[in-house]
């Protein structure tokens, strides 16, 4: 009896060390398969960040590339002269294309066959604006005066776009204090340095929004281009013109460009004035906008640029989601 008891409990303890050798077999391949889990985790996410990065610095620099040929085409019409209109080069937008048709195009270049350089996927599109084709915010005040000519085409602009009175005032006001105090009082407004940030003045988003395709802030005082102007604009910026009559004056300019100021008296009649200070036929301020799809990577640039003669210079460029539907993406100002 005592050996039959013996051996069951020999049985016993060699069961018992073989199901903790076991329990730690499994508690070392469970420990194992963590580890290189994370590690595999580890390495992927390390790849996909730098893979994102390469992407977003890759299509950085083609926006460069675009903005410089953008100039490159404000250049070569700036040698030529005479008045800018709607169907000159710069003013046809680029409807989104791939990238490697250009490479292809220029001298015959392909695709080089490296993955760091990779430009099968990407497609680019862009606009050149002429931002002479809006009113421009700083006619406005002119030292600590508010000019009497300026104010009445932004009446007429807000009336047009039924928008409150009370909102231009305000306008007016709060950018009179911001060009007096110029960050030197701190109770005064910001003065905004594009129009995005027109907010600063006290205007509501949507009054923003709808004034955005009619208006402008550049750094000086400038004439409105009768040649791209819409016809808002036109009917704001010129005395005694009426809706019809700007329509009018659309449909002469779509057959043949106005050359000169002239050409704009002679379609508009002697009741009507103009005068170089208020009314162009050309443009130096230009909105330069280029979209780059890179994959899964969108990245948008707009910049300002501005024309003398031959010189074209950039004023400020700012890379984010424009125009999208919902914007993701903050607007990151680059100098």
């Amino acid at each position: 009896m005592r050996q039959g008891a013996t051996s069951f409990h020999h049985t016993q303890g060699l069961a018992r060390q073989r199901g903790a050798a076991l329990l730690a077999a499994m508690l070392t391949v469970t420990l194992v398969a963590t580890f290189a889990a994370a590690a595999l985790w580890q390495q992927w996410r390390a790849v996909e960040v730098e893979t994102a990065e390469r992407a977003r610095l890759q299509s950085a620099w083609i926006l460069v590339g675009a903005l410089d040929w953008s100039r490159l085409i404000l250049r070569e019409d700036g040698i030529t002269g005479g008045a800018d209109y709607l169907a000159e080069p710069w003013a046809v937008p680029l409807q989104e294309a791939r990238l490697s048709t250009f490479l292809a195009a220029d001298r015959n270049v392909a695709q080089v066959d490296d993955a760091s350089t990779d430009t099968t996927d990407a497609f680019l599109s862009g606009q050149i604006t002429d931002l002479q084709a809006r009113l421009n915010l700083t006619n406005l005040i002119e030292g600590d005066k508010v000019q009497a000519g300026a104010l009445r085409q932004f009446s007429r602009l807000f009336a047009r776009l039924g928008l409150p009175p009370q909102q231009l005032d305000q306008l007016v006001q709060a950018l009179r204090q911001a060009k007096a105090s110029q960050g030197a009082d701190s109770s005064a407004p910001l003065l905004p340095p594009t129009l995005a940030q027109l907010g600063w003045l006290g205007l509501p988003p949507a009054t923003v929004a709808v004034l955005a395709p009619h208006v402008t802030l550049l750094p000086a005082r400038t004439p409105v281009n009768l040649n791209t102007a819409d016809v808002d604009v036109l009917s704001a910026a010129i005395d005694g013109l009426d809706m019809a009559g700007a329509q009018k004056l659309v449909q002469a300019r779509q057959s043949r460009h106005f050359r000169v100021l002239t050409d704009v008296s002679d379609q508009l009649g002697a009741s009507i004035d103009l005068n170089a200070d208020d009314h162009a036929i050309a443009s130096r301020y230009f909105e330069v906008r280029g979209r780059l799809r890179l994959g899964a990577t969108m990245v948008d640039e707009r910049s300002m640029v501005m024309r003398q003669g031959a010189t074209v210079t950039t004023l400020w460029r700012e890379r984010g989601a424009f125009d999208r539907e919902p914007a993701t993406t903050a607007p990151q100002a680059t100098r």
